[in-house]
């Protein structure tokens, strides 16, 4: 099946996994992943299964292909303490009570990561912030970006993308309370979208009033922007982005494009299951 898929015969030879690795830097010289990523947004469009006026964003942390123990400072006179156990090329290094930062530490292994952390109460990973714009129709993934883990990535990635998106309509943007700051809130509003943002209103007075919240939209648009973490379970999960197999912010944005695109296709599979199919024109 594989054969017949790829366009080959019984008695043809089959290419290894070096051919592709070898190869894989033309395909990212190619902006391939955008291609294919844009080649399905448009079987999409021409289904009309995509909403061009209520859309959703949101990031989630990737875990990068890199240890703890690559975790270094940067300056070579200042490295972590001595306290080993067990031999080999691998041994037991203890951290405790040393002082580890991205200001001071880098990864030997994939200097691009960064030490973040979920939420308070969890343990700080190196990783990456991957980040989804979907659409709240049947939430299909119209737009995506990889950044590097700092703590404003998630805002400054929302406003990229929602830069990005096609139209001089006003729009609706739904996000979660990570979003619910003034200098966000004020910059979507020069931009001419409305922001149906969840009101944080833990510590202080949320950006979000009631000339938004009033609405009924607004609520219909926190329905909906639950849905993108179904997209990203799936590409954690089904799309083995759950751990990266790649470093380089290129390669690591490169999987996370084609993974998102792969989630599409399912999605719209889904979506046409039972439907008559199109007209040829």
């Amino acid at each position: 099946m594989f054969r017949w898929f790829v366009g080959l015969n019984l008695d043809d030879a089959v290419w290894d996994a070096t051919v592709f690795t070898k190869n894989r830097q033309r395909l990212l010289d190619g902006d391939i992943a955008d291609a294919f990523f844009a080649a399905v947004l448009k079987h999409a469009r021409q289904r009309d299964l995509i909403s061009d006026e209520h859309f959703t964003v949101d990031g989630t942390l990737l875990e990068a292909w890199a240890g703890q123990k690559s975790f270094r400072r940067v300056d070579d006179e200042h490295q972590p303490p001595a306290a080993r156990t067990g031999g080999g090329s691998n041994p037991t290094v203890n951290f405790h009570r040393e002082k580890r930062s991205n200001e001071t530490h880098c990864s030997t292994t994939d200097p691009d990561v960064m030490l973040s952390r979920k939420s308070r109460g969890s343990g700080a990973v190196l990783a990456y912030r991957g980040h989804l714009l979907t659409e709240n129709r049947n939430g299909l993934v119209v737009s995506t970006l990889t950044t590097r883990a700092y703590g404003s990535a998630e805002r400054d990635a929302a406003l990229l993308m929602a830069e990005a998106l096609p139209g001089t309509h006003r729009v609706t943007l739904g996000g979660d309370k990570g979003y619910d700051a003034r200098e966000f809130i004020a910059e979507l509003r020069h931009m001419e979208i409305t922001p149906h943002i969840a009101q944080n209103d833990t510590n202080r007075r949320s950006a979000v009033d009631e000339r938004t919240t009033r609405h009924a939209g607004y609520q219909l648009s926190q329905k909906a922007r639950k849905r993108i973490e179904e997209v990203f379970g799936w590409m954690k999960s089904i799309g083995l982005l759950r751990k990266l197999r790649h470093r380089g912010l290129e390669r690591v944005g490169w999987m996370f494009t084609f993974t998102a695109a792969a989630y599409n296709l399912v999605r719209i599979r889904n979506l046409m299951r039972g439907a008559p199919p199109p007209q040829c024109a």
